[in-house]
């Protein structure tokens, strides 16, 4: 895992606050302890801790989670490495379990969603509700290389710089390419290609699924899109009492 890891996804996913007054509103009336899933550098989850919440994050690089943990600081706010596809954590009881922006979708498929949903199933107290956000419907394909300006942020005299340039759309995938630039202290330029591939997921194939490990759903909400992020639609999901 490189070194830069921590740094790209603050870049490319640090700057989005679109969906954190929904799970602000959720994690109110939830009343109870968070697991945040593929939690990063800690976007939600640390935000979440900073308005007095108790949340445990999840994420499989173990870079990223240390350091969620050294941003945490005093907060009750800790840091699990686990993937979220078959996760098992001493805590079952948690009250609100979220899984934010289209996470579920970097599964390869069925078999891993459905395998992420009963561990959820099963981390969740009675009356606990599980919360995933989705992208349902992207129309087209796009190119923008020249037409945006890059999210960017300098670490230790370093500009790390990334461009969504072009999304590609068929049947199965939804398919993201970035252009990542990195500018040295001393002027030099280093390019290179990144690509993020999201299942095609509707929230009634969601729902379909967690049913199958006793998971109901109890609604829907919607996300709405920024300039720079599609809007997203969030499945609600609850264990029975």
């Amino acid at each position: 895992m490189s070194a830069a890891t921590a740094i790209w996804h603050d870049v490319e996913c640090g700057g989005y606050e679109a969906d954190l007054p929904l799970w602000e509103e959720m994690v109110a009336a939830a009343g109870g302890p968070i697991l945040d899933l593929g939690c990063g550098t800690g976007r939600v989850a640390l935000h979440l801790a900073g308005h007095g919440h108790e949340v445990t994050g999840l994420d499989r690089e173990p870079e990223l989670v240390a350091e969620l943990s050294a941003r945490a600081g005093d907060l009750s706010c800790r840091g699990e490495v686990g993937d979220a596809r078959d996760f098992a954590l001493e805590r079952r009881d948690f009250a609100l379990v979220l899984a934010p922006m289209q996470l579920l979708q970097l599964f390869s498929g069925p078999a891993e969603r459905t395998a992420c949903l009963a561990a959820v199933a099963e981390h969740l107290r009675p009356g606990g509700v599980f919360a995933a956000a989705i992208v349902e419907e992207v129309l087209g394909g796009f190119n923008r290389e020249n037409q945006a300006v890059p999210d960017s942020r300098e670490v230790d005299g370093r500009v790390y710089a990334s461009l969504p340039i072009e999304t590609a759309v068929d049947r199965e995938r939804i398919t993201i390419r970035r252009l990542r630039k990195v500018v040295s202290p001393a002027g030099v330029l280093e390019r290179s290609d990144d690509q993020i591939v999201l299942r095609q997921l509707s929230a009634a194939t969601l729902e379909a699924e967690a049913a199958a490990v006793g998971l109901a759903p109890i609604g829907r909400r919607e996300i709405p899109p920024t300039l720079d992020h599609v809007g997203s639609t969030v499945v609600l999901l609850e264990r029975p009492r």
